[in-house]
């Protein structure tokens, strides 16, 4: 591979456990949709922060990706006192991501973000989330039956919503995508300044953008990083992301 001046992505790791010890973990398949179609290198952020702090890193980031995993935000971090709140949690990633998202809104660069990643978002600008997005009576499905299998989660799709005129709306020219839908958890209050990119049938929040400081916000409650290789809109989420990581126009005016 010949050498390539391009922006540097952060992307956040999660604490996992591997063969009985601790370890910080991505799943490749955010890498490499990034690294291919955003056209970018990247660094793994650890979710260590009794070790490390965001702002140490944030200046040297050209961005950052807050990916999707299994684990859940504390309902604390909302201002929600549950004791049976389901898990599993992972605090360290929680805290580490709160102040990465400060540290780089602050020096206004960008922020995108997947699954978990745009329920850390919508908590950091102050809103809530439910935990009750997979069975409700009044919601669609936006999480397979538990009994199936890992690759039948992700072949769980539903239709979403493109606001006019938003930034997704006007990305792909459509009013609608079908989108990889696999979570429990979802917006309940939208946070300030956020504005809404997408919904489902049901009128659940799946998409969100922000500027901040002249950096861009971009985040989506779907899995874009699944076989985004077979899919072409799936690439466009990323190279939105590339855009954004130049301080380019994420769509023309």
């Amino acid at each position: 591979m010949t050498f390539k001046d391009r922006p540097v992505l952060g992307v956040i790791a999660c604490n996992r456990t591997v063969e009985a010890q601790s370890a910080q973990a991505v799943m490749n398949r955010y890498l490499e949709s990034a690294l291919k179609y955003a056209d970018a290198a990247a660094l793994l952020v650890p979710a260590l922060p009794e070790l490390m702090h965001a702002k140490e890193i944030a200046p040297r980031l050209d961005g950052i990706l807050l990916t999707g995993t299994p684990s859940n935000l504390d309902p604390k971090r909302y201002g929600q006192i549950i004791d049976n709140a389901p898990g599993p949690f992972d605090p360290s990633r929680d805290e580490m991501t709160a102040h990465l998202i400060e540290a780089m809104l602050d020096l206004g660069k960008p922020v995108f973000g997947i699954c978990r990643g745009f329920q850390e978002l919508n908590v950091a600008f102050g809103g809530t989330l439910r935990r009750d997005m997979a069975e409700h009576p009044d919601l669609i499905a936006h999480h397979a039956p538990s009994e199936k299998t890992f690759v039948e989660y992700f072949e769980h799709l539903h239709p979403v919503e493109l606001i006019e005129g938003g930034v997704l709306e006007r990305a792909y020219q459509s009013e609608t995508l079908d989108v990889v839908s696999v979570h429990y958890q979802g917006v309940d209050t939208l946070g300030a300044g956020l504005a809404v990119e997408a919904t489902a049938p049901d009128g659940v929040i799946e998409a969100v953008s922000a500027n901040v400081n002249g950096g861009q916000v971009l985040a989506v409650q779907w899995h874009p990083e699944w076989k985004v290789d077979e899919n072409p809109q799936s690439q466009t989420f990323f190279k939105l992301l590339g855009k954004a990581l130049r301080r380019e126009p994420l769509v023309a005016s």
